[in-house]
């Protein structure tokens, strides 16, 4: 699945039961881990931006074929409030929301990339055509200067399409397989003796 020594560097940091590994969340309550400034429902909540980054980032270290299992440590106190229940929904339903996001992100980035192509093309045939007309026209360095100065700025335009191409999207299509990952993840809540001192 991964190298021996991404194996051990996981196996260090990260506990397993059976073959999924632990993702694992100590809370004082389990309201910490949503903003607390979203007036939502509790099913509805957006979660924590620590909580977030701490999910995501812990999730970015394994392969996307990793078993994995989201376990939330909580005090007992905490199972009396109706959040436990709901939780797993919560949890699938807020990183649902987020793939959706970064889903709408890949889609425009690829549609800015078809028309910064199709301008680029436009713009590099444009400066072609016009190299072509000075190499007819004009003599000496001054020709030599413009049909270089067309031909490099025809390619120019042509930066950002390639760029979108060859090197922004894949970046957004990992991203979104993560966060779909995170959304299919088994969520536990297990019970703590004590609270966590953070």
């Amino acid at each position: 699945m991964f190298g021996r020594t991404a194996a051990q560097r996981l196996a260090r940091r990260y506990r397993r039961e059976g073959d999924a590994y632990l993702v694992e969340v100590h809370l004082r309550e389990l309201r910490a881990l949503f903003n607390s400034l979203d007036p939502a429902p509790f099913l509805d909540k957006d979660l924590d931006d620590e909580a977030e980054q701490y999910i995501v980032g812990a999730v970015e270290e394994f392969p996307l074929g990793t078993p994995l299992k989201l376990v939330f440590h909580v005090p007992a106190t905490t199972l009396h409030d109706p959040g436990p229940a709901l939780l797993a929904d919560s949890i699938r339903g807020y990183f649902d929301y987020r793939a959706a996001h970064a889903g709408r992100r890949l889609d425009l980035l690829l549609r800015q990339g078809r028309l910064s192509l199709l301008i680029g093309v436009g713009f590099l045939f444009a400066c072609l055509g016009a190299r072509g007309v000075v190499g007819g026209t004009l003599t000496g360095t001054l020709r030599d200067i413009l049909a270089e100065g067309l031909l490099i700025s025809g390619w120019v335009a042509m930066w950002r399409p390639l760029q979108i191409y060859l090197y922004d999207w894949w970046p957004l299509v990992r991203h979104l397989r993560i966060l779909r990952k995170i959304r299919d993840l088994p969520v536990q809540l297990r019970v703590t003796g004590r609270p966590p001192d953070r």
